[in-house]
């Protein structure tokens, strides 16, 4: 973590007092929020890269999200007006028809918008035409589907397949994930990406749009 900046490092350790206080001292010095909003992004990466590898666990990766919006809304007047302080990319994403559960789908947002994605999301028991219609209207870069329950199978499958019958699946990457989700899952539904955790979601979002 030695090349991380004093900032990043700190958000990337979930140090809630040193954040503000660095983000403070950045604001007054004259920094750009665009170039603050980049350190605390590789921040955010970091620390799921700490989660990934076994170092710290879902309640410091959801307190690090939490950190991570109470800093973009901080400086959210500032990015405002910063052309460079705009969005890397867009993603839809739900709990498939029948799943009613979002503590993952959440976990995956709280790190995509953690490192600058614009995020819709759609909620719980998404049908798969709530998902075609949210493609058609925010174009995003990649679809993101949740499923926790085996029985919702046939969703993720029904889901990608009515993208494809309205014409649209060329122009997305999808991605599956949630306790349920496999990688033969993945394949048999005709997904590009299965994320075995939140971190393997946000960074294949990040690869999508090109961001390192």
């Amino acid at each position: 973590m030695s090349e991380l900046s004093p900032l990043a490092a700190a958000l990337a350790e979930c140090r809630e007092k040193d954040v503000q206080r660095l983000i403070q001292e950045r604001i007054d010095a004259g920094a750009p929020a665009a170039e603050i909003v980049g350190e605390c992004n590789q921040g955010m990466i970091e620390l799921g890269n700490r989660f990934a590898s076994g170092k710290c666990f879902i309640p410091e990766l959801m307190f690090g999200g939490m950190v991570m919006k109470a800093v973009t809304e901080k400086l959210a007047p500032m990015i405002e007006t910063d052309a460079a302080g705009k969005t890397v990319g867009r993603v839809v994403m739900g709990s498939v028809r029948h799943d009613v559960h979002d503590i993952g789908k959440d976990i995956v947002i709280m790190m995509l918008r953690g490192v600058g994605f614009e995020v819709i999301d759609l909620g719980v028991n998404v049908p798969p035409e709530r998902f075609v219609e949210a493609i058609a209207r925010h174009r995003p870069n990649v679809v993101g589907m949740s499923v926790l329950l085996t029985t919702c199978y046939e969703s993720v499958v029904a889901t990608v397949e009515a993208i494809r019958q309205a014409g649209l699946r060329e122009g997305v990457s999808i991605m599956v994930g949630g306790a349920a989700a496999s990688p033969l899952l993945s394949e048999n539904a005709g997904c590009d990406f299965y994320g075995k955790t939140a971190v393997d979601g946000m960074k294949h979002a990040c690869a999508v749009v090109g961001v390192a």
